[in-house]
């Protein structure tokens, strides 16, 4: 059987058409768009090299060959294809290809179509070895001749360099991987590019999305940095876009051919995918997902409008990566580089630039290897170096996927990291958030990397969080599979230290106060990377304050709950308030880009306005560089949301333990009216549920982190409401996902009665 149509094929038949050809044909089986195609057998392949008498001759010359010696492993990959590529193809199999390109010409309605030669090894594409830029791809081949001449090249490319290491690594017997190639008609694409069905270094459900313009090779082989996209599969709400400058792309040349290009200046930072785009990618995503019952990587091309799916393949680098932690770069220096973080973990060592192939011997074990990007023949020096940086390339491209499954970690898409970084110089990177440190980290977190975070076994859309007041509490919280921070309190991070910020200004102080602040925020930043913490800036009482190192400067006040507190306070002591911004602001160009910030008890637009001035004079913009909130705590606040919403917000967090006491004129402390407090009074009910559905309607998230929030029917209702998140104190977590997963199967149960009533 030397050819096999794709309707013909499923996943089962690696061993019949390789991987790709298996999938393509079990995509097409599924209803799944497919650009129509065959496959050119694996028992082809070894017919014609037992038939031109090289087999033997192929593996005597595998046998000598020390992987490890690069030149070596070069010179026999090349004998090797010259052998293959002189040896004549059987007059039988060159009819039968033939063939089958001529009946594939005739149902697309095109002469001499053009055609994808794309090569399908038995052994690539299966759930423990990925196989990805091994083997060769040709595109835009049309004609009978070039069908042949392509398809004979393919079969060569099974002993590439790069291919033949990747065998001997992964103990696969090269007289037992056969080859068998995909000739498949081209997708003429517009825009392209490579869907992970979830995140490929934390396995979160999320369908990450790259694109660019042209056809999809810029993106695979890492030619270009593309537009990542991330979209929540729960619910397809787009949730990252991250728009990048696309230099080059390939298109078609006036005979047809395949080119590299520069892309229009006008469509360099034009953003390749519309929202509805995304969501018909997501969408396609969870249907090959719920197919295969597994995460794939797909590739995927629009072509006038409609969306192809090119490629599937399971995702081999998983594993562990959601218990994954990463060791600790505080010991380190500024930052010299910044990209994506493609694989995770910490990796230290010196610089080696690589700007051509012949420069790879000079990565030794443990070396940094800095390139423009990497190819599938540079994968025997990626294996020696403990960290890979690029400049161009996103978390799709072959050196994030070559770096996931070796366990390297990757920074990507630097953009400049081989004309910034210095050769030989000592440098620490983090592939979780895409840093490149000056120096060499010395200390590893032991703590963190003993803590295994794990995932919620309840998935909710409605997140819930933690609320945190301690630093030493945030691994403990982390550990519940919380969804972030809704609450990180600052007042117990100053009352730990003994000092009043008051004083660190007094004294002239202000680095060791934004250090203080920076340094105990980032514990907790850093137990829940990259889930989001929202930081609550000083809410200062002043009964709370006098006792503290410098506090006795404090007024005396008859009822300090409704004195000097919040942001009012922080608008009169501006400085303290700049030096928090100012400690966010370091911890985000540190790669704590997770963390926003949320002013407290405001009780008026122009407060707001006033604090998110001080931000901007910082050098930290609300909205552009960090996520800017309140706390809706007084009845002034939610009654004038939408004032608030006019002035811009990203989130809002009802208080509800304040909201309550300012709403019944209650204290709950008191003994004498604590009988009187309920935050299920009808008007705080009320209050609440104005705010939740004033923000649902703007699009500003909208979160709790009072009592209320633990409390199993009012968080009924808070989901009823289309509250965004709950955030609860860590020991009532996982009660709390329990109650929002049962709200929202009775929303969906409701909704379902109602259109059969």
């Amino acid at each position: 059987m030397y050819v096999v149509k794709f309707e013909d094929l499923n996943k089962s038949d690696i061993g019949i058409a390789g991987g790709k050809g298996a999938n393509l044909g079990e995509l097409t089986q599924a209803g799944i768009p497919v650009p129509p195609g065959f496959v050119v057998t694996a028992e082809t392949y070894e017919k014609f090299m037992e038939d031109a008498g090289i087999n033997d001759k192929v593996m005597d010359i595998l046998d000598k060959i020390d992987i490890n010696d690069t030149k070596a492993l070069q010179a026999a990959s090349e004998e090797i294809k010259s052998i293959i590529n002189e040896a004549p193809i059987p007059e039988d199999m060159v009819l039968f290809i033939t063939e089958a390109y001529n009946q594939l010409c005739q149902r697309v309605g095109e002469d001499d179509t053009d055609v994808a030669i794309r090569s399908s090894a038995t052994a690539e594409d299966l759930p423990e070895a990925s196989f990805a830029g091994q083997q060769d791809t040709f595109l835009h081949v049309s004609g009978n001749d070039e069908v042949i001449e392509y398809i004979r090249k393919c079969w060569a490319s099974l002993f590439e360099a790069r291919a033949i290491f990747y065998r001997e690594e992964n103990d696969f017997e090269h007289s037992k991987v056969y080859i068998a190639v995909v000739v498949q008609k081209m997708a003429n694409a517009d825009k392209a590019g490579v869907m992970f069905t979830v995140n490929p270094s934390t396995g979160e459900e999320i369908a990450l999305i790259e694109g660019s313009w042209g056809l999809g090779e810029a993106v695979v082989s890492g030619d270009v940095t593309p537009d990542n996209y991330q979209v929540d599969k729960k619910d397809n709400e787009i949730i990252n876009v991250t728009i990048s400058d696309k230099k080059v792309m390939y298109t078609n040349d006036e005979n047809g051919t395949s080119i590299k290009v520069d892309v229009p200046e006008d469509k360099r930072n034009e953003r390749v995918l519309s929202d509805e785009e995304l969501i018909e990618l997501t969408e396609m995503g969870k249907r090959v997902q719920a197919h295969y019952g597994e995460p794939m990587d797909t590739e995927w091309a629009f072509e006038n409008g409609n969306l192809f799916l090119l490629q599937a393949r399971p995702i081999t680098t998983l594993g562990d990566a959601v218990e994954q932690t990463d060791d600790s770069a505080a010991d380190v220096g500024d930052v010299l580089v910044r990209g994506l973080g493609a694989s995770p973990g910490m990796a230290s060592g010196k610089v080696k630039i690589v700007l051509d192939i012949d420069e790879l011997d000079k990565i030794k074990d443990g070396d940094i290897m800095v390139t423009t990007m990497t190819t599938p023949d540079m994968v025997p020096a990626m294996r020696r170096a403990s960290g890979i940086v690029t400049d161009e390339g996103g978390v799709t491209c072959h050196a994030s996927i070559i770096s996931r499954e070796l366990g390297i970690p990757c920074v990507v898409g630097t953009g400049n990291a081989t004309s910034t970084l210095i050769e030989n110089s000592g440098v620490t990177l983090d592939g979780k958030k895409g840093l490149v440190f000056d120096g060499i980290s010395e200390t590893k977190s032991e703590e963190a990397a003993a803590v295994s975070v794990q995932a919620a076994p309840i998935i909710t859309v409605t997140e819930v969080k933690a609320n945190v007041s301690m630093p030493e509490a945030a691994e403990k919280a982390a550990a519940t599979g919380a969804d972030g921070v809704g609450l990180l309190r600052t007042e117990h991070l100053m009352l730990t230290s003994g000092i009043h910020p008051g004083k660190f200004i007094a004294d002239g102080n202000e680095d060791e106060l934004i250090d203080t602040i920076a340094d105990n925020v980032m514990i907790v930043a850093d137990a829940f990377y990259p889930k989001p913490v929202w930081y609550r800036t000083l809410d200062a009482p002043t009964d709370e304050f006098i006792t503290l190192e410098g506090g006795e400067n404090e007024p005396r006040e008859h009822n300090p709950m409704l004195g000097w507190r919040g942001i009012r306070r922080e608008l009169d002591q501006p400085e303290i308030l700049k030096c928090e911004f100012k400690a966010i602001k370091k911890l985000h160009e540190k790669g704590y880009t997770n963390i926003g910030i949320m002013i407290p008890l405001s009780q008026s637009p122009e407060e707001l306005k006033k604090a998110k001035a001080l931000c901007s004079e910082v050098g930290f913009e609300p909205h552009k560089d960090v996520d800017f909130g309140m706390m809706v705590e007084i009845p002034a606040a939610a009654i004038m949301i939408d004032e608030y919403i006019k002035v811009g917000i990203d989130f809002v967090s009802l208080g509800t333990n304040d909201l309550t006491q300012y709403t019944l004129a209650v204290d709950r402390n008191n003994e004498f009216v604590a009988k009187h407090y309920s935050e299920e009074h009808p008007a705080v009910m009320k209050l609440i549920e104005r705010t939740i559905r004033k923000c649902a309607e703007a699009g500003v998230k909208c979160s709790i982190c009072g009592q209320a929030g633990s409390v199993p029917h009012i968080v009924e209702k808070l989901v009823e409401f289309g509250i965004t998140s709950v955030s609860s104190n860590t020991d009532a977590i996982a009660d709390v996902r329990k109650t929002v997963a049962r709200a929202e199967q009775k929303i969906i149960l409701d909704a379902a009665r109602k259109r059969l009533e």
